[in-house]
């Protein structure tokens, strides 16, 4: 897997818990697994609110409309 070095800026207070916490050798593997579990849960929550807003009768309603607008556009194009 290729790798990329970084350059992050902390908040003092939040460096120097991770400095005394996490032992230097494993301080590039504790942060890719911290942020692979954020972005896996964020992902998760994009994934759950396009289902909800999928879901939402209002929301189709909208989507109806523009759809109306996109075809009328398209055909206002092709003159």
């Amino acid at each position: 897997m290729a790798t990329r070095k970084m350059t992050f800026t902390l908040p003092e207070d939040l460096a120097e818990q991770f400095v005394r916490r996490v032992p230097a050798r494993e301080r590039s593997k504790y942060l890719v697994t911290a942020l692979n579990e954020k972005l896996s849960a964020r992902n998760r929550d994009l994934v759950e609110a396009c289902r909800i807003a999928n879901n939402d009768t209002e929301v189709r309603a909208i989507e109806k409309e523009f759809d109306a607008i996109t075809e009328e556009a398209g055909a206002i194009l092709e003159l």
